[in-house]
């Protein structure tokens, strides 16, 4: 009786070691791919908190706290000054031209020389970055706006 004698091949040994090696390699990746993924799909990233401004103070209680007392009917009133706001101007050397002006904080509107800017005031004049605001174009002028300086 002849007895088959195995026969091995050490570089095919090495070749399918390596293969099986990598191949589980890979399955193992997989796992712990498709595990974390899993695993995070139920929880959600933390939502930062809505960070919230301080409110503004109240001048009133403010001054209530300062021991001020209450003047019953008198309201506050703006200056005259700040109720306007040059935004841009446009002077002519013979006297005329135009300005840019925002009133009570409304968008601006351009306004001729001569133009009513509100119930009592009329542009006066304008020279390069200023205005100035009268109750008629003979009348001394009432209030002087300035552009703000460009940085």
């Amino acid at each position: 009786m002849i007895i088959p004698r195995m026969v091995s091949n050490p570089g095919n040994r090495w070749a399918v070691s390596g293969a099986t090696f990598v191949a589980w390699g890979l399955v193992a990746a997989s796992a712990v791919y498709w595990g974390m993924k899993l695993s995070s799909a139920g929880s959600s990233a933390p939502v930062a908190p809505i960070a919230r401004g301080a409110p503004a103070p109240d001048p009133a209680a403010t001054a209530r706290l300062m021991g001020a007392t209450p003047s019953a009917g008198v309201a506050p009133t703006a200056s005259l000054s700040s109720r306007f706001s040059l935004q841009g101007v446009v002077a002519v050397a013979d006297g005329g031209g135009a300005a840019l002006i925002a009133v009570d904080g409304k968008p601006p509107k351009p306004y001729r020389v001569g133009a009513p800017i509100d119930e009592s005031l009329v542009l006066k004049s304008v020279e390069p970055r200023r205005a100035t605001l009268a109750a008629n174009l003979q009348a001394a002028p009432a209030v002087t706006l300035e552009l703000p300086l460009r940085r």
